[in-house]
C-alpha cells in the first residue's frame, strides 16, 4: 500500500484495483478511493510506524528516507506545494488538485514528528 508519496486506498492484487486517476468525471470519481494515492496518509502512516517501531535511529532514517520524494515534488506540479492524489503505479503522477491543504499539513507534521524524535535522540 505504501508508495513514494502516501499510502493506496486499496492494494493492486485487488480485483477492483484502479492504477491510474484518469477519465471523465465518472471515471475518476470510481479511480478515487481504488487505488489512488494519498499523500496526506503519510502522517498517519508515520505516527503508525514510529507507534509500532520507536524511535531509534534506524526507525528516523526509514521514515526521513519516505519523505524525501516530497522535496522534488514541490518543484513539481504546483511549486511549493503537494497535490491531494497521486496514480498508484509508477511514475505516480500527481492529479488532482495541484494545492492541498491535508497533503502539506500532514506531511509537515510527519516531518516535524520526526525531527522532533531525531533531536531528542541526539542530546
Amino acid at each position: 500500500m505504501l508508495t513514494p508519496f502516501g499510502l493506496r486506498s486499496l492494494a493492486p492484487e485487488d480485483p477492483d484495483y484502479r492504477k491510474v486517476y484518469h477519465g471523465n468525471p465518472i471515471e475518476r470519481d470510481s479511480a478515487y478511493h481504488q487505488g489512488t494515492v494519498w499523500a496526506w496518509l503519510m502522517g498517519p502512516f508515520v505516527d503508525a510506524y514510529l507507534n509500532a517501531f520507536g524511535t531509534s535511529s534506524a526507525s528516523l532514517n526509514y521514515l526521513k528516507s519516505l519523505l524525501e520524494p516530497f522535496k522534488s515534488h514541490l518543484r513539481e506540479a504546483m511549486l511549493g506545494s503537494i497535490s491531494e492524489i497521486f496514480d498508484g503505479q509508477p511514475p505516480h503522477t500527481p492529479r488532482g488538485c495541484g494545492a492541498q491543504a491535508w497533503s502539506v499539513a500532514e506531511v509537515l507534521r510527519a516531518y516535524q514528528k520526526i525531527k522532533h524524535y531525531d533531536s531528542h535522540s541526539m542530546g
